[in-house]
């Protein structure tokens, strides 16, 4: 067995605290070791003052330790309170463990590195912790991270939701477009979220009248919250979700006629692809199914997606006009779906023409949404959506977690 000599320097223990004892447990594969310190020993208040103070009692602790080898280690330790002339009694902070933790440093430091892998269902199996104990030291040192942020350069800004949980249950993210980065997360899908992001913002060094740039969908909730909340931007409606608004009145063109029409049956994946991305195979149903002798209205409403979709190729300043024209061609196509998304491309004519001025989009949104859906299935979903928060701002928040090492 190691001496308390050889513990103590492994622990890399500050005078005055030295290593009383151990106990090993072979049985119970578990080894404690007991801290201790000298009997006159002083330490400084843990108010800042750097006079140390005499020892007025102290108060049994212990502590989760990184593991002996293959077996549980423990420290427990007389933690002492001092009487400070100037704040009176109070306890000490120990050099291995934070304040109220029920684990060392180390410990959370691995528990850190191994939640950033995995479920914490999974920590929890391996280091043999309730994962709700694990969850809080996740949520200490996100929080920790975050209140130390700094949010002064923000200024475009992505917004959009992900499903929480099955059903009409959803969180949002706010997304630096520029780092990118969440920068923040909240549930819920409405204006009020735009309002708690606005708060937050300013909470850690922003200024909502400088955010000038809004990427999103075409949420009337969002559009209510950033004009209530976000005065000074200006928004642009993501290229991608416009193309998967229009891809649905397709679908529903499809849907309606396939009653009718045989041949459409067995085809709407071939409809809701973008014509690059075709198998061979869909690339002759939709060639066989555009034929003019077929005369579809779902071949119709798929062209008027695909010249939609030429937009975004157009160049900055012939691109309002190509959109003028397109808009009076859809508005009279006598498809409804694609008459409703062309009255919608109307009232939002700004937002959407912008696309060509600022080119930002809610790509990078996409993209973290699916880590978060990823880490949500292998986690088989969480228990509430304050834990899916954390593990958001874990996994896409960019954070400087300062972890000890």
């Amino acid at each position: 067995m190691l001496s308390k000599e050889q513990f103590q320097a492994a622990l890399a223990l500050p005078k005055p605290w030295v290593v009383d004892r151990t106990e090993f447990d072979a049985e119970a594969r578990q080894l404690d070791i007991y801290l201790g310190f000298p009997r006159g020993s002083r330490f400084p208040c843990p108010e800042g003052d750097a006079a140390e103070c005499g020892v007025h009692d102290t108060d049994d602790k212990t502590w989760r330790h990184l593991d002996f080898f293959q077996h549980a280690a423990f420290l427990h330790a007389r933690v002492p309170r001092i009487k400070c002339p100037v704040h009176g009694v109070r306890q000490i902070v120990v050099p291995w463990a934070r304040p109220e933790s029920g684990f060392t440093l180390l410990f959370e430091a691995l528990t850190m590195m191994l939640v950033a892998e995995m479920p914490v269902k999974a920590v929890e199996r391996i280091v043999g912790e309730h994962d709700t104990r694990l969850w809080r030291v996740l949520k200490h040192y996100v929080g920790q991270a975050r209140a130390a942020r700094d949010d002064s350069a923000v200024s475009k800004v992505g917004i959009d939701e992900t499903s929480a949980r099955r059903g009409h249950d959803y969180i949002s993210n706010f997304v630096d477009l520029e780092v990118p980065r969440v920068l923040f997360a909240t549930p819920g899908r409405d204006s009020s979220t735009v309002s708690a992001f606005a708060a937050d913002l300013a909470a850690h060094g922003g200024d909502p009248s400088s955010i000038t740039d809004i990427c999103m969908d075409m949420s009337p909730a969002f559009y209510v919250g950033v004009s209530t909340h976000l005065p000074d931007a200006q928004i642009t409606y993501d290229r991608y979700h416009l193309i998967q608004m229009l891809t649905k009145a397709v679908d529903d063109v499809r849907r309606a006629e396939a009653k009718t029409r045989p041949e459409l049956r067995g085809t709407r994946y071939a409809w809701l692809k973008n014509p690059s991305n075709l198998t061979r195979r869909q690339q002759g149903t939709i060639e066989w199914l555009t034929t003019r002798h077929l005369a579809l209205q779902t071949a119709r409403a798929y062209s008027w997606r695909v010249s939609f979709d030429e937009f975004f190729d157009q160049p900055a300043e012939r691109a309002e006009d190509y959109l003028e024209h397109w808009y009076r061609g859809a508005i009279r196509s006598r498809l409804a779906p694609i008459v409703a998304f062309a009255r919608t491309i109307r009232t939002n004519w700004h937002g959407v023409v912008r696309w060509h001025q600022t080119r930002i989009s809610n790509g990078v949104l996409e993209a973290i949404n699916s880590l978060i859906q990823a880490a949500k299935r292998r986690a088989r979903g969480y228990r509430t959506k304050e834990n899916l928060i954390a593990m958001t701002y874990l996994i896409a928040g960019k954070l400087e977690m300062g972890l000890p090492t």
